[in-house]
């Protein structure tokens, strides 16, 4: 049990003694407590607590739910109301300030922990949301394509900077407006108004692609060619909650000989866009529904809730909330590559070391899946190479090893450093389902998936990780894989990679 700080808010002194009484023996620590709302203000900003216990009414001008709104303006601080009033005029008052719990008196020791705990717990969950949110965000930003996300019902939530000076509205100006008004497209030779892709998105509930010429008109009346598609955003397989439209400025295309060529390689850019938005998107729902379970798991079952139980519930939650970061992490890896930005620092290290290291620190969070197992072939074994990067490349192999071995299994991974040509060789070897050979030559591109892998759980980055760090490096990897019996991967680095970061990224 944590030692959270909690403030106690209550008007009573006997009832406030009780409850100061009840939280130390939880194991809590009671930062302060407050008869009136006043005083509770003062002491949540001079104490900082992590949690506050509210009673509704108190002496004074402020009853408890006026004293937790200013304290909620103030402070990212959960508050549970304590009452002995539970009638329907009262819970709706309360409902305005968002509490994270609301107990009805009297209440037991075990009622007000539980409170406790599933309020610290939604608000843990709140935060790590929010923080995900202005992550993904801050992606959308930077893009140099115009994005416009819009609700189930067609209307504008989202627009990036490069969507705002396409279609020359503002985000602030465009919120809550029919996207038509907004995104509105015209065929670009006869001028007729063309069906807004996030109304077909919505109707289809599949994704949708601007035709050749179309064309944007502006708020200022220009018309501008433009390209790109619709793809539809899902919290649940059978529930679209938004669409989301990616596009990109034409003109400049439109005025070279290359047209042709370039729309066709448009439409392939599409598709990867297309099939960017989807990967992410489904990949971002499987968390999102986890732990919107087990949060509706652990409310309906408060009363009930075992201490087992919550451990489970919070170990699917903490698992859903590290997929979200490891996808993240991959994408904007991705974005710093394909942007030419990928930073590359090689310097002198011993690989053997480095490997044993490495592993160590895989084992402990693999331990009860694979045993890795690793061989050294040379004495000597000191490069110099970008630590950083081979951290990425060798985690994502062994990682793909292990999610695709049987449980208990053992991977081989050997290291051999070549002193005559220069080079190390790195082997990981593994005893899964080994990879189908039409499916081999592709295995390096961008959320490409093997055929006999769909229904393991994936986005089709890692490999292409691996590869960027290969060739930072000027390096090569290859695989050879049989169907049931295995794959190995083997990585060719030069032992001293001393590149630049503009050669790194080429």
């Amino acid at each position: 049990m944590g030692q959270a700080r909690i403030l106690v808010v209550e008007d009573e002194v006997i009832v406030a003694r009780t409850i100061t009484s009840q939280l130390s023996q939880l194991g809590y620590i009671v930062t302060g407590t407050a008869s009136s709302g006043k005083v509770a203000i003062a002491k949540a900003l001079e104490t900082q607590p992590e949690l506050v216990l509210m009673d509704i009414i108190l002496k004074g001008e402020m009853d408890g739910i006026t004293t937790a709104s200013h304290i909620r303006e103030q402070l990212d601080v959960p508050v549970i109301f304590l009452t002995a009033y539970g009638d329907e005029h009262t819970l709706e008052r309360a409902k305005i300030t968002q509490p994270f719990g609301y107990i009805v008196k009297p209440f037991t020791t075990k009622d007000l922990r539980i409170a406790i705990e599933i309020g610290l717990l939604k608000h843990q969950l709140e935060r790590d949301l929010r923080e995900n949110r202005d992550q993904l965000a801050t992606l959308l930003n930077s893009m140099s394509d115009a994005v416009i996300a819009t609700n189930e019902h067609g209307r504008v939530t989202f627009m990036n900077p490069a969507a705002e000076a396409l279609t020359g509205w503002q985000q602030k100006d465009a919120l809550g407006n029919e996207v038509a008004e907004i995104f509105h497209i015209v065929d670009e030779i006869t001028e007729d108004t063309l069906e807004n892709p996030v109304t077909k998105v919505l109707r289809e509930q599949q994704v949708v692609y601007l035709r050749e010429f179309t064309s944007l008109i502006t708020k200022d009346g220009k018309k501008v060619p433009i390209g790109d598609s619709a793809s539809p955003l899902k919290l649940r397989p059978d529930q679209i909650n938004g669409v989301v439209v990616v596009f990109q400025d034409l003109s400049e295309r439109r005025q070279t000989k290359l047209l042709e060529q370039a729309l066709e390689k448009e439409q392939e850019l599409n598709r990867l866009k297309s099939l960017f938005i989807s990967t992410v998107s489904h990949e971002f729902r499987n968390p999102l529904t986890v732990i919107q379970t087990a949060v509706e798991l652990i409310e309906m079952q408060a009363a009930n809730l075992t201490d087992a139980k919550r451990g489970i519930y919070l170990k699917r939650i903490q698992g859903a909330v590290q997929s979200m970061e490891k996808l993240m992490e991959e994408v904007l890896f991705m974005g710093r590559a394909e942007a030419k930005k990928l930073v590359y620092n090689p310097a002198p290290l011993n690989l053997e070391q480095f490997c044993r290291e490495l592993i160590e620190d895989f084992s402990i969070v693999k331990s009860s899946v694979c045993e890795i197992v690793f061989s050294c072939y040379s004495d000597r074994t000191d490069a110099v190479m970008d630590e950083g990067l081979l951290h990425y490349m060798f985690k994502n192999l062994l990682s793909n090893a292990v999610k695709y071995s049987p449980r208990g299994g053992n991977i081989q991974f050997n290291l051999v450093c070549d002193s005559i040509e220069k080079v190390a060789i790195f082997y990981i070897q593994d005893q899964g389902m080994g990879i189908p050979e039409p499916d081999q030559a592709r295995l390096f591109e961008s959320f490409y998936r093997a055929s006999n892998v769909q229904s393991i759980q994936g986005t089709g980055l890692g490999l292409v990780i691996v590869k960027r760090c290969v060739d930072a490096h000027r390096g090569k990897i290859s695989v050879t894989s049989k169907v049931g019996v295995g794959t190995t991967f083997t990585v060719i680095l030069p032992l001293n990679s001393e590149l630049s970061l503009t050669e790194a990224n080429k």
